[in-house]
């Protein structure tokens, strides 16, 4: 009996007792914040830390001033130039010269020509039949240069050869700068229809280009495109080019 009794006071305490209640799910962080925290905060650049463009003709200078070896003149075929250029180049790796021939050169620039009526911007060798080489001299690297295919020699001393200056490499390897035309008024268009009377084996002085201010022997007229066949001595050698009218002075 005294059981029965224990056992129906145990039931009801439990049939009494409150309920647990369940802890609260954690709440998760807001889903702005999340994002606030992932976003990499914008960077601004300052002015200064722009990159800024180098001028290319202050480039050049300070390579040409920088570099190693000294810059020599090679003679070649006319119109084996490029060729010429790139056998050296292969001859430079496959003969491990690489640390005394540094650079070679063939200077090139964009030319008008007129062809079946029509004109045409062709690309050629600045200056016919010479290839520039940067290079330590030394016998070996001398030879490596001397028995390329399409080379006839050095320029000057073929044994002993002398560097170009800094002025004349630039001169050579300088590019080209376009400037805006002026605006020209009817009486100046008058002025150019006038042709210059000029003559085979008449001297003149270049005017523009990179042989500004040299003198020049008429070699041949081209009256109907206004161009001058030129001979320029360079390095105690004859060497061709094409100038129009107006880029030419007489004597």
């Amino acid at each position: 009996m005294a059981e029965d009794m224990n056992d129906d006071l145990a039931n009801e305490a439990l049939e009494t007792a409150p309920e647990t209640t369940e802890a609260p799910e954690s709440t998760e962080a807001p889903e702005s914040a999340e994002a606030t925290e992932g976003t990499e905060a914008p960077v601004v650049l300052d002015a200064d830390s722009e990159t800024t463009v180098e001028d290319p003709v202050v480039a050049l200078k300070r390579h040409l001033r920088s570099a190693p070896g000294e810059w020599y003149v090679i003679h070649s075929y006319s119109g084996h130039e490029n060729r010429v250029k790139t056998q050296l180049l292969t001859r430079t790796e496959t003969q491990d010269m690489e640390d005394y021939i540094f650079q070679v050169e063939v200077p090139m620039e964009d030319a008008t020509e007129i062809k079946n009526g029509q004109k045409k911007v062709v690309r050629r060798v600045r200056i016919p039949g010479y290839v520039y080489v940067r290079m330590d001299l030394t016998e070996a690297s001398w030879r490596v240069v001397r028995d390329t295919p399409g080379v006839t020699g050095f320029v000057g001393n073929s044994t002993d050869p002398v560097p170009l200056s800094f002025d004349e490499i630039y001169s050579l390897l300088a590019p080209s700068v376009n400037l805006p035309e002026k605006k020209k008024s009817s009486s100046s268009k008058a002025k150019e229809k006038a042709v210059p009377a000029f003559e085979v084996g008449e001297s003149v002085t270049v005017m523009d280009g990179p042989f500004e201010t040299m003198p020049a022997t008429i070699a041949d007229i081209d009256d109907t495109n206004q161009k001058l066949r030129v001979l320029v001595s360079i390095f105690g050698r004859e060497t061709p080019l094409e100038l129009g009218f107006e880029q030419v002075a007489k004597i």
